[in-house]
């Protein structure tokens, strides 16, 4: 997958009801300088705000997915200002996570290469993904004296399991893409040509589905671990209360009955 390479280092294109986000840095395998990032949240922040956008695909450009912070950048941060190196944890890295996380539509990665650290973490905080067959994951921290950020210390312990992931952090070991679904990761293995139409079509299955069900299904499941069995109950019934009062419901029910395929409005 070679996407766009006009500058910017973020590019979105809208197709239909799928907004396609492209980290653009191909020559640094588009590693995540401070122009990025800023760039990466305000275009997360415009396609989750914008109605007319049902789902998300995020994918990079050239032959990388994301190869996490660009640590030119960071070692030059920490030359002249070690005690605000690390800022951009929170003034950066943590509000994509969330967006990527818990905005109201579906988002799948196209990881079509290079995947590690705060990549890997991007990859992890998306609903779904289509693996490049050839990808290389890793979480990559503590081969430079640190520790997990962006979410990565939940999302790959939900994933894989806490042995799991106590050993990917730890020994900081490359991981194929076929490891990554073996051990929990969800994903559907392709061949790296084949990664942006798959993505693409798997985009655009989940915007023609029902997207207030999917917007309620992700807050119950990024929910359910702070909360014991009875509240999760709760939280259910409510949730089905909202969604049983919507169009998506009621005209699904009727074609259902009427033996055609239902068609969503999102409502």
């Amino acid at each position: 997958m070679s996407g766009p390479v006009d500058g910017a280092p973020v590019v979105v294109e809208r197709d239909g009801g799928v907004a396609v986000v492209t980290l653009n840095r191909p020559e640094r395998r588009n590693a995540l300088d401070a122009k990025t990032k800023v760039a990466l949240r305000g275009a997360l922040e415009d396609v989750a705000a914008d109605s007319a956008v049902r789902a998300v695909l995020l994918t990079g450009a050239g032959g990388a997915f994301c190869a996490g912070q660009d640590l030119a950048e960071h070692a030059a941060a920490l030359r002249e200002a070690p005690a605000h190196a690390f800022d951009t944890v929170e003034e950066d890295y943590a509000p994509v996570v969330r967006l990527l996380a818990t905005m109201d539509k579906p988002v799948v990665a196209g990881v079509n290469g290079t995947c590690v650290g705060a990549g890997l973490a991007l990859a992890l905080a998306c609903d779904l993904r289509v693996l490049a067959e050839d990808a290389v994951l890793g979480t990559a921290f503590s081969a430079i004296g640190l520790t997990c950020d962006s979410g990565l210390s939940a999302t790959l312990t939900r994933s894989v399991g806490e042995s799991r992931a106590r050993e990917l952090v730890l020994l900081a070991e490359p991981f194929s893409a076929q490891q990554a679904v073996e051990w929990g990761i969800s994903g559907r293995v392709v061949p790296r040509d084949e990664v942006g139409a798959a993505g693409r079509a798997l985009a655009a299955r989940l915007a023609s589905g029902p997207t207030a069900a999917y917007a309620e299904s992700k807050r119950l499941i990024g929910e359910a671990w702070g909360r014991d069995l009875g509240a999760t109950l709760v939280a259910e019934a409510r949730a089905q209360g909202r969604l049983g009062l919507t169009k998506d419901h009621a005209g699904a029910v009727a074609a259902f009955l009427a033996k055609r395929k239902p068609t969503f409005e999102g409502h």
